[in-house]
């Protein structure tokens, strides 16, 4: 029985992170960690930037491709130039909890940091919600998950991370960034599936997951409001948290 109790939890930690658009897998008999959900061998893949056992990325030189994507199209704003913006290093989330800074690594995965300077000039994310929260305790990881326009994040699950911005990019700097406490990272539904949900850590994932999320940048200021989150706990299992955290506006730009 206690072998099987640590089989069952080595699971749940090891649940790949979806944003989601379709019908959901349940891996192990249980809703772990944060649920893929089906439909990511059927979208576009993308193939704007080397993969992670390529040359050194030398970002002056990489083009963006975003792939339309017309799954779980809930705001949808057009595509971002193919021309990376590599003075984008910092973004500022405006939320009813307060702010959270996240130095950003252009130089690392341009195409990522390009998605959300662009998404952020669209006021993309205003007044969305974080509608995942997955916490230690549980079994799970220690991950707050935002970026979707369509999510509810009333605990009832419904809609709730299956939105997106209608294209899709590449995944970039796996393995260039291990997944410690604050670092924030793209969610995804399979490889090269990257919309505009994204995840922030509260505790140490570096032996938990595998290098299949692009990590894009490390929170600066707002760690004690992903805390605050993550104590208040959830609505449901593995889902909205009880402390709700909408995001306001999204801002980005070169470090003050």
């Amino acid at each position: 029985m206690q072998r099987r109790i640590e089989r069952q939890a080595k699971t749940k930690r090891n649940a790949v992170i979806g944003s989601t658009i379709g019908v959901v897998v349940v891996i192990g008999g249980v809703v772990a960690a944060v649920t893929l959900l089906g439909g990511g061998d059927s979208r576009p893949q993308a193939a704007s930037s080397p993969s992670p056992s390529s040359s050194p990325l030398d970002a002056t030189k990489v083009s963006c491709s975003y792939p339309e994507d017309a799954k779980g199209v809930t705001k949808k704003v057009g595509t971002p130039p193919s021309k990376p913006d590599l003075t984008a290093t910092q973004m500022r989330l405006g939320t009813s909890q307060g702010e959270i800074v996240v130095d950003m690594q252009p130089m690392k995965a341009p195409c990522t940091v390009n998605s959300f300077a662009f998404l952020a000039g669209k006021d993309y994310f205003d007044g969305t919600s974080c509608h995942r929260l997955v916490t230690p305790e549980t079994g799970g990881l220690a991950i707050l998950q935002c970026g979707d326009p369509k999510a509810k994040a009333d605990g009832k699950g419904g809609t709730d991370g299956q939105g997106g911005p209608g294209y899709s990019f590449a995944d970039e700097n796996l393995g260039g960034m291990p997944y410690g406490r604050g670092v924030v990272a793209m969610a995804n539904s399979g490889e090269n599936t990257n919309g505009s949900q994204f995840f922030l850590i509260f505790g140490d994932e570096t032996k938990s997951l595998p290098p299949k999320y692009t990590p894009f940048g490390t929170v600066s200021k707002g760690m004690d409001i992903l805390d605050k989150v993550a104590k208040g706990g959830f609505l449901a299992d593995n889902t909205a948290p009880k402390v709700k955290v909408q995001i306001k506006d999204v801002t980005i730009s070169g470090k003050s």
